[in-house]
């Protein structure tokens, strides 16, 4: 197969940007791969940096005000779409799905159009009803909970499949004892602490701060015993005075963005992903499984497939500061037990989570989509 992937984002991506680059890099092996994403991203920069992949410097201008930069946009889409003659073209958001639609049109012979759904945002609107008619021939849902919301959008009439993320469990994998002890101190210096920790950035919908909420709720005794790692950027000034408001500022820990998470996620007691918006099934969370950690997530979207409560991790409702104070206090009270834990967390990593599983079926999509349309 000759396949291109697209991806709207012009900075970090996140999520996004794991996603295309795993993908891309594991299909490579076996197919010809190209990757067209904005310069000043960092999959554009990585791609680059691959001997395997075909990287494209492909700007994906939106809003209205911007028709002009749209307009070139796609004309420079249009020819590599034409003088390349790809398979299939697997968009990944909005933005680069339209334009994509746009870019196909008068070609010779048209790309299969595979889009991946990455958030829990509403599939609904006109926009999203002509996409789904004129250009999409398969929507890949990451979880369960994304196919049902699949399965009543305007999409209900494409060809859907689930295909849960999937991470690189030989990368991500437990550490020894002692370096993770090594790494404790460097992060904290208190080993007796209990260290939560995330590496699923400071976005506000990421829910981070009710957790410093909760913490605060906590009597002092209880809380001076727990401490919080957030990895991802420095969050915005109004944050930072509250948890120094709080009290907190000694206890919440922000290591910036890590071009390796692993020495953090090594560092701590157990993770946590506590979404409340915009999330899928998040690759952070089974990140930390991978490495041995149980997990505190929200009841959110597809957060809860990741966990098997009190075998693997824990549920708590989303944004309620009152629950978490009491799961937090239960954790404390339960530290002994969180080490085997994440040996069973670790363990369903490698059953579920898994690159070659992911991978297989994402191809196995790719083929049979293409044979059906043949």
């Amino acid at each position: 197969m000759k396949l291109l992937f697209t991806n709207f984002h012009d900075g970090d991506g996140g999520g996004h940007t794991t996603y295309v680059m795993t993908l891309a890099k594991a299909l490579a092996t076996r197919h010809e791969v190209h990757v067209a994403v904005p310069p000043t991203s960092r999959l554009y920069l990585e791609a680059s940096a691959e001997p395997s992949l075909h990287a494209w410097s492909q700007p994906f201008p939106n809003g209205l005000k911007r028709l002009a930069a749209r307009r070139q946009a796609r004309r420079r889409l249009a020819t590599l779409l034409r003088e390349q003659d790809f398979d299939l073209v697997h968009v990944n958001g909005s933005a680069d799905h339209r334009l994509v639609m746009a870019a196909v049109r008068g070609l010779p012979r048209r790309p299969r159009i595979v889009l991946t759904k990455h958030n829990s945002k509403p599939m609904t609107g006109l926009g999203h009803w002509w996409r789904a008619r004129r250009g999409t021939d398969m929507v890949i849902a990451v979880c369960d909970y994304t196919y049902r919301a699949l399965a009543i959008s305007p999409y209900r009439g494409c060809r859907l499949t689930t295909v849960h993320n999937g991470v690189d469990i030989a990368h991500f994998a437990p550490w020894t004892r002692s370096l993770a002890a090594v790494e404790r101190q460097h992060c904290i210096g208190d080993p007796s602490v209990l260290l939560l920790g995330s590496n699923a950035g400071t976005a506000a919908y990421k829910g981070w701060m009710d957790l410093v909420e909760a913490l605060a709720l906590l009597p002092l005794d209880v809380r001076a015993q727990i401490h919080l790692l957030v990895a991802g950027r420095t969050p915005d000034a109004a944050r930072q005075q509250r948890i120094g408001d709080l009290g907190l500022s000694e206890q919440v820990h922000f290591p910036g963005l890590l071009e390796d998470v692993r020495p953090a996620l090594a560092a701590i007691d157990a993770g946590f992903v506590l979404s409340w918006d915009v999330e899928t099934i998040s690759f952070a969370c089974r990140e930390m499984m991978a490495m041995g950690k149980p997990v505190l997530v929200s009841e959110y979207a597809g957060l809860p497939e990741n966990i098997r409560p009190d075998v693997d991790g824990w549920l708590v409702p989303p944004r309620d500061h009152q629950a978490m104070a009491e799961r937090l206090r239960q954790l404390l009270q339960q530290r002994a037990d969180l080490p085997s834990m994440g040996v069973v967390a670790r363990a369903h990593a490698e059953q579920a989570f898994g690159l070659d599983l992911f991978v297989e079926r994402t191809e196995t999509a790719y083929t049979d989509l293409l044979a059906a349309s043949r």
